[in-house]
């Protein structure tokens, strides 16, 4: 049986393809057609999709559509998949399907949290076998998300992309200044209870504070936050949400964790600190492509087989023909490297060596938001020059913003504390005494630090590359950052990669055997 998945139609859409039970392909509409269309079919991911899993429409035999979408849309799938019954998958219910059936656990709690994805903005299941079921769950404008997005204009930032600069601003400061409030607005009992009282419906900017929100801040409505009070907030803000959240996942022991608050490596690290826990990577809006598979295959037709999740590499790759073109085209001057060992030993030279900063893009592209090896921009801890130039005159990013630091998963205990999420770049770890002054540049706050941990199964090539890098200097350890610019979507072509290189301050371009230099 194969089932098409569609998610994220009015925000972040995407495709998958589930193959008995195998995902055989997940793309994003942002990253292949370089932008996206609200409200309609995500023509370039289905495309794309179906072409890397080799199928065509006649092939698909169930089309899983999550709500809310627009109505022509259902209409324009009978007629494109006509051998296809289409399914329709709530919202929520996708979430729940993307973090349970692909999580390591036979039964579990399951939480999704997001603004208002279908009206509501959280849900909780009890997981168990091949069966979700719904214990409670929340509607807007009760929504924790909602609130995050206020902060998030509050502070300056844009309200429903740049949530994540929230999280990291607030590992500046402890957060006890604002937690009494934040945890006031969210009504202190185990599910949250907005109090409406600290909004203003009238103020349509600054994330429409009222009056007696500003004055709990000392400062008259409206005024723009000062510097001094900008990471406390955001900090007040984090501890608030991950103690209620805490508290709606209730007493269970294993946890997973889907919609857009599941994109909060903070919040996975402090449910961490309590429970078992799974998040679906890519756990926003375009992961409900994932979920609405997984809940067709599972739910809607009993299969028993549950899909697994290994990593996150779903996309198109490009044969060493099409780059050849695209970089002829394009009239650049590349070396060939004839081998794997060639490829790895000159990336090592130029990142340790050369103390150059190098794009990697290599084998399919991730699904979601964070690059995991095959559209990374890479660094060496050991040049703290590289790793100034990689945040400030490369990715353009804020002081609080940093990269991750990619090890491979056999060694990473020697350097960080870290748990299993670390392998989607989903948590946050910790950086051991012995090295804290070594990876001084990607810390966060107190000897916090992104983790990624590196499985030879996920990624052979990127951790051959690891290993290289520790034979040659003697750490197994480099700074990845995603490779794309100026809030662009991760690359996806040889084509993109060309584009963001040239546009950038990277010194070196590897794409499959390919090397192009400044």
């Amino acid at each position: 049986m194969i089932i098409l998945g569609l998610g994220g139609i009015l925000k972040d859409a995407a495709c998958a393809v589930l193959k008995d039970g195998e995902l055989l392909a997940a793309v994003e509409e942002s990253k292949v057609a370089r932008q996206e269309s609200p409200g309609v079919l995500p023509e370039a991911a289905i495309a794309t999709t179906l072409q890397v899993a080799r199928l065509t429409p006649a092939d698909v035999n169930c089309v899983a559509l999550v709500r809310p979408f627009a109505q022509e849309i259902h209409l324009t799938l009978r007629s494109r998949f006509p051998s296809a019954q289409v399914v329709m998958v709530e919202h929520h219910a996708a979430h729940a399907a993307s973090a349970y059936y692909p999580s390591p656990f036979d039964d579990a709690t399951v939480l999704t949290l997001d603004r208002d994805g279908d009206f509501r903005s959280a849900a909780r299941w009890r997981a168990s076998g091949n069966q979700l079921h719904l214990e409670k769950d929340l509607y807007y404008p009760d929504s924790l998300g909602d609130l995050y997005s206020r902060v998030t204009e509050l502070l300056g930032f844009n309200a429903g992309s740049d949530e994540h600069k929230v999280q990291w601003l607030s590992t500046a400061d402890s957060g006890e200044q604002f937690l009494p409030l934040f945890e006031e607005i969210l009504g202190g009992s185990e599910w949250p209870c907005i109090n409406r009282g600290f909004f203003d419906s009238d103020r349509l900017s600054q994330g429409g504070f009222s009056e007696k929100f500003y004055a709990r801040l000392d400062l008259e409505g409206g005024e723009e936050i000062p510097e001094t009070l900008r990471a406390p907030l955001a900090a007040g803000l984090q501890r608030a949400i991950e103690g209620v959240v805490l508290r709606m996942a209730g007493s269970g022991e294993r946890l997973c964790v889907a919609g857009g608050l599941g994109m909060n490596a903070l919040l996975i690290t402090a449910l961490e600190r309590s429970k078992q826990v799974f998040v679906q990577p890519a756990a926003g809006n375009a992961g409900t492509a994932l979920g609405a598979v997984f809940y067709a295959w599972n739910s809607v037709f009993g299969q028993k087989k549950r899909a697994s999740l290994k990593d996150m590499c779903l996309g198109p790759s490009y044969a060493a023909e099409e780059v050849k073109q695209v970089l002829e085209n394009c009239k650049l001057r590349f070396h060939y490297v004839m081998t794997t060992g060639e490829l790895v030993e000159r990336a090592v030279s130029d990142l340790s060596g050369e103390k150059k900063i190098i794009a990697w893009m290599q084998g399919r592209m991730e699904f979601g938001p964070r690059a995991l090896g095959n559209r990374s921009i890479l660094a060496s801890p050991l040049n703290p020059y590289s790793t100034e130039n990689l945040n400030i005159y490369i990715k353009h990013r804020e002081p609080f913003r940093k990269f991750a630091a990619s090890v491979p998963e056999e060694m990473a205990g020697e350097y960080f504390e870290a748990g299993p999420n670390a392998r989607y770049l989903a948590t946050v770890g910790c950086v051991r005494a012995p090295y804290r002054k070594t990876f001084e540049a990607a810390v966060l706050g107190e000897n916090a630090v992104r983790v990624h941990t590196v499985r030879r199964e996920d990624n052979p090539l990127y951790h051959q590359l690891l290993h290289a890098a520790g034979k040659a200097t003697g750490l197994p350890v480099l700074y990845n950052t995603s490779f794309n610019l100026f809030g662009d979507p991760l690359v996806c072509t040889p084509r993109d990669a060309v584009r963001s290189f040239y546009s950038s301050g990277v010194d070196a371009l590897f794409v499959g055997n390919f090397v192009v230099e400044k």
